[in-house]
């Protein structure tokens, strides 16, 4: 046996079905039953029920792919020691974004990591605050850059940035003649807001709720450009954070309004796991990203 049938038996854990298994894998869907029927026979033991139409593994599977993510996660961390001793920002780096994020900043510092990190091969990852933890926890991503909430607690943060939200109305609206808006003014307004799921939902109906307003329950907005597209058609007014405003104060049929007494914000931080032996890469690639964003 080696690291790859570990890597297959996982992988079919997860999927549930061999083609998907095997599309993860980057193998043909032969290559990665026949490799497992070969761990079968080496261990001497079924891991699968060969009856059922469905993937079902026996207690003994079971018990081996628990084993196999415990040895995936040894020799993952093992190669991290290794990179880690060089200090150098070179190789793969898998990072995690949430999608009220993802969208605005990566179009801005990509380019800059790049030209800074030449030998840094990035891969990112978009998805909501829940997913991206359990993702990091297995050690599926490196490292996460989201808000700051107490689903992360439990992982390392380097700051990189103190957003502030601002109050987005139509055009049209009583206060779009305003260069900033006290928050007091949102008392008995209603707010639209972003579904469940989305951390910035909770933060930014935190103030909305402080202030007196309420949330519209009769809509939940799936982005950031659904929520944008249904203020310019009139239908209420949100917040949005500052990197997904346009440089303009008025574009699209929304004018967008700095909140004062108090700013509302929400802290983003680079969060990776406290025993990872890449601290150092983390810690060079969150002061890029922290000195691109206050430049």
């Amino acid at each position: 046996m080696n690291i790859r049938d570990f890597e297959y038996l996982v992988a079919l854990a997860e999927h549930k079905h061999f083609r998907k298994a095997a599309e993860a894998c980057f193998v043909s869907q032969p290559t990665l039953s026949g490799q497992i029927r070969k761990l079968e026979d080496e261990l001497g033991t079924a891991l699968l029920e060969r009856s059922s139409r469905r993937v079902l593994f026996t207690d003994s599977g079971l018990q081996m792919v628990d084993q196999a993510k415990r040895v995936l996660s040894e020799v993952k961390t093992f190669r991290e020691l290794a990179v880690g001793q060089s200090g150098e920002m070179s190789g793969p780096m898998h990072i995690g974004f949430i999608p009220t994020v993802g969208p605005y900043l990566l179009p801005r510092i990509v380019p800059t990591l790049k030209e800074e990190f030449a030998d840094l091969e990035l891969f990112l990852y978009e998805a909501q605050t829940h997913q991206l933890v359990k993702q990091l926890e297995e050690g599926k991503l490196d490292c996460l850059i989201l808000a700051s909430v107490a689903e992360t607690e439990a992982f390392k943060e380097v700051e990189i940035y103190q957003e502030p939200l601002s109050v987005a109305v139509p055009c049209e609206h009583e206060w779009a003649q305003y260069d900033q808006i006290d928050m007091s003014q949102l008392n008995g307004k209603t707010v639209l807001a972003l579904g469940d799921g989305h951390c910035l939902r909770d933060q930014a109906l935190g103030f909305c709720f402080a202030a007196g307003a309420k949330d519209d329950e009769r809509f939940k907005a799936t982005s950031l450009e659904t929520l944008r597209n249904m203020v310019a058609a009139g239908a209420g007014i949100t917040l949005l954070p500052q990197l997904s405003l346009p440089h303009e104060k008025v574009k699209d049929g929304v004018c967008y309004l700095d909140a004062i007494n108090p700013t509302p914000n929400r802290r983003l931080v680079l969060a990776y796991r406290p025993g990872s032996p890449l601290r150092a890469r983390f810690e060079k690639l969150a002061a890029a990203i922290q000195s691109y964003l206050n430049a």
